[in-house]
Protein backbone atom coordinates (compact mmCIF):
# COMPACT_ATOMS: atom_id res chain seq x y z
CA UNK A 1 0.00 0.00 0.00
CA UNK A 2 1.32 3.55 -0.94
CA UNK A 3 -0.20 6.36 1.57
CA UNK A 4 -0.02 9.67 0.39
CA UNK A 5 -1.27 12.83 3.00
CA UNK A 6 -2.86 15.49 1.18
CA UNK A 7 -2.32 18.48 2.21
CA UNK A 8 -4.98 21.34 2.07
CA UNK A 9 -3.39 25.27 1.99
CA UNK A 10 -6.65 26.86 2.46
CA UNK A 11 -8.71 26.60 6.38
CA UNK A 12 -11.42 27.96 4.65
CA UNK A 13 -14.78 25.71 5.16
CA UNK A 14 -15.48 24.53 1.69
CA UNK A 15 -12.41 24.99 -0.23
CA UNK A 16 -12.24 24.05 -3.85
CA UNK A 17 -8.01 23.13 -2.70
CA UNK A 18 -9.66 21.09 -0.18
CA UNK A 19 -12.44 19.47 -2.59
CA UNK A 20 -9.98 18.42 -5.59
CA UNK A 21 -7.74 16.66 -2.80
CA UNK A 22 -10.84 14.62 -1.78
CA UNK A 23 -11.62 14.40 -5.48
CA UNK A 24 -8.47 12.66 -5.78
CA UNK A 25 -9.13 9.87 -2.67
CA UNK A 26 -11.88 9.59 -4.75
CA UNK A 27 -10.09 8.66 -7.94
CA UNK A 28 -7.25 7.19 -5.91
CA UNK A 29 -6.78 2.70 -7.04
CA UNK A 30 -5.36 0.56 -4.85
CA UNK A 31 -2.60 0.39 -3.92
CA UNK A 32 -2.64 4.07 -3.26
CA UNK A 33 -4.63 5.40 -0.21
CA UNK A 34 -4.90 9.46 0.38
CA UNK A 35 -5.34 10.49 3.71
CA UNK A 36 -6.60 14.15 4.26
CA UNK A 37 -4.87 16.18 7.02
CA UNK A 38 -6.81 19.22 8.74
CA UNK A 39 -4.10 19.35 10.93
CA UNK A 40 -2.50 22.88 9.54
CA UNK A 41 -5.24 24.77 11.12
CA UNK A 42 -4.03 23.91 14.96
CA UNK A 43 -0.37 23.99 14.46
CA UNK A 44 1.49 26.74 17.41
CA UNK A 45 3.31 29.77 15.10
CA UNK A 46 6.65 28.22 14.27
CA UNK A 47 9.13 29.00 17.50
CA UNK A 48 12.41 26.64 16.61
CA UNK A 49 12.96 27.26 20.51
CA UNK A 50 10.01 24.48 20.87
CA UNK A 51 12.16 21.73 19.10
CA UNK A 52 13.24 20.44 22.94
CA UNK A 53 9.57 19.74 23.82
CA UNK A 54 7.25 19.65 20.52
CA UNK A 55 3.89 20.18 20.97
CA UNK A 56 2.01 17.06 20.37
CA UNK A 57 -0.15 18.81 17.18
CA UNK A 58 3.25 19.14 16.03
CA UNK A 59 4.07 15.92 16.69
CA UNK A 60 1.74 14.41 15.49
CA UNK A 61 1.45 16.53 12.17
CA UNK A 62 5.56 15.46 11.62
CA UNK A 63 4.64 11.36 12.30
CA UNK A 64 1.75 11.89 10.01
CA UNK A 65 4.42 13.14 7.44
CA UNK A 66 7.32 10.64 8.30
CA UNK A 67 4.65 7.75 7.76
CA UNK A 68 3.31 8.69 4.54
CA UNK A 69 5.00 7.49 1.54
CA UNK A 70 4.38 10.90 -0.63
CA UNK A 71 2.38 14.00 -0.13
CA UNK A 72 -0.12 15.90 -2.16
CA UNK A 73 -0.41 19.43 -1.53
CA UNK A 74 -3.19 22.28 -2.65
CA UNK A 75 -2.92 25.73 -2.07
CA UNK A 76 -4.91 28.74 -2.91
CA UNK A 77 -2.82 31.73 -3.61
CA UNK A 78 -3.09 34.62 -1.40
CA UNK A 79 -1.16 38.12 -1.63
CA UNK A 80 0.95 36.17 -4.50
CA UNK A 81 2.10 33.77 -2.26
CA UNK A 82 0.95 30.79 -0.15
CA UNK A 83 -0.68 31.03 2.78
CA UNK A 84 0.73 32.16 6.30
CA UNK A 85 -0.53 28.59 7.47
CA UNK A 86 0.50 26.56 4.99
CA UNK A 87 4.03 28.02 5.07
CA UNK A 88 3.62 27.44 9.14
CA UNK A 89 3.24 23.95 8.67
CA UNK A 90 6.12 23.68 6.35
CA UNK A 91 8.64 25.94 8.55
CA UNK A 92 7.82 23.09 11.43
CA UNK A 93 9.11 20.40 8.70
CA UNK A 94 12.58 21.95 8.32
CA UNK A 95 14.40 20.25 11.12
CA UNK A 96 12.41 16.67 10.41
CA UNK A 97 15.25 14.26 9.34
CA UNK A 98 12.53 12.14 7.63
CA UNK A 99 11.34 15.15 5.02
CA UNK A 100 14.17 15.12 2.56
CA UNK A 101 13.51 13.27 -0.65
CA UNK A 102 9.50 12.59 -0.07
CA UNK A 103 7.82 12.65 -3.34
CA UNK A 104 5.46 15.89 -3.31
CA UNK A 105 2.91 16.42 -5.80
CA UNK A 106 1.58 19.92 -6.18
CA UNK A 107 -2.00 21.14 -7.27
CA UNK A 108 -3.29 23.94 -8.01
CA UNK A 109 -7.08 25.41 -8.46
CA UNK A 110 -6.72 28.77 -10.27
CA UNK A 111 -4.40 28.86 -13.58
CA UNK A 112 -3.27 32.39 -12.37
CA UNK A 113 -2.33 31.17 -9.26
CA UNK A 114 1.33 31.10 -10.62
CA UNK A 115 2.91 32.83 -7.87
CA UNK A 116 2.28 31.06 -5.07
CA UNK A 117 3.01 27.69 -7.09
CA UNK A 118 6.94 29.43 -7.61
CA UNK A 119 6.86 30.41 -3.62
CA UNK A 120 5.76 26.49 -2.98
CA UNK A 121 8.42 24.87 -5.45
CA UNK A 122 10.83 27.45 -3.34
CA UNK A 123 9.91 26.78 -0.25
CA UNK A 124 9.73 22.58 -1.18
CA UNK A 125 12.87 22.30 -3.11
CA UNK A 126 14.94 24.56 0.01
CA UNK A 127 13.48 21.67 1.98
CA UNK A 128 14.95 19.07 -0.21
CA UNK A 129 11.58 17.69 -0.95
CA UNK A 130 11.31 15.62 -4.44
CA UNK A 131 8.82 17.30 -6.11
CA UNK A 132 7.28 14.72 -8.95
CA UNK A 133 7.07 17.43 -12.00
CA UNK A 134 4.88 14.92 -13.74
CA UNK A 135 2.18 14.55 -10.81
CA UNK A 136 1.84 18.17 -10.52
CA UNK A 137 -1.36 20.27 -12.08
CA UNK A 138 -3.50 22.81 -12.49
CA UNK A 139 -7.40 21.94 -11.92
CA UNK A 140 -8.76 25.55 -13.00
CA UNK A 141 -11.84 25.07 -10.80
CA UNK A 142 -11.40 29.40 -10.22
CA UNK A 143 -14.78 30.49 -9.09
CA UNK A 144 -16.85 27.41 -9.00
CA UNK A 145 -18.77 26.31 -6.41
CA UNK A 146 -18.03 21.86 -7.11
CA UNK A 147 -17.92 19.00 -4.36
CA UNK A 148 -15.25 16.57 -4.91
CA UNK A 149 -18.06 13.67 -6.03
CA UNK A 150 -18.47 16.01 -9.30
CA UNK A 151 -15.01 17.01 -9.59
CA UNK A 152 -13.78 13.25 -9.93
CA UNK A 153 -16.82 12.16 -11.82
CA UNK A 154 -15.93 15.41 -14.56
CA UNK A 155 -13.42 13.94 -16.78
CA UNK A 156 -12.47 17.39 -17.77
CA UNK A 157 -11.03 17.40 -14.25
CA UNK A 158 -10.41 13.37 -13.49
CA UNK A 159 -8.83 12.11 -16.45
CA UNK A 160 -5.35 14.88 -15.40
CA UNK A 161 -6.24 14.07 -11.59
CA UNK A 162 -5.69 10.27 -12.19
CA UNK A 163 -2.62 10.83 -14.33
CA UNK A 164 -0.99 12.83 -11.80
CA UNK A 165 -2.11 10.39 -8.82
CA UNK A 166 -0.51 7.29 -11.34
CA UNK A 167 2.89 9.55 -11.88
CA UNK A 168 2.79 10.32 -7.75
CA UNK A 169 2.56 6.85 -7.12
CA UNK A 170 5.09 6.01 -9.73
CA UNK A 171 7.80 8.08 -7.89
CA UNK A 172 6.89 7.02 -4.34
CA UNK A 173 7.58 3.12 -5.92
CA UNK A 174 11.09 4.16 -7.16
CA UNK A 175 11.80 5.94 -3.59
CA UNK A 176 10.38 3.42 -1.77
CA UNK A 177 12.56 0.54 -3.99
CA UNK A 178 15.79 2.86 -3.57
CA UNK A 179 15.21 2.61 -0.12
CA UNK A 180 15.21 -0.82 0.86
Amino acid sequence: MSRVLAISGSLRSGSINTEVLKAARILAREPLEIELSNIIGTLPHFNSDLESSLPPAIVSFRESVANADGLLISSPEYARGIPGSLKNALDWLVADLKFPGKPVALISTAARAHEAQAALRLVLRTMSAHIIEDACLTVDLLGQKIAAPAIACTPLYAQPLAAALAALQGAMHTNQASVR
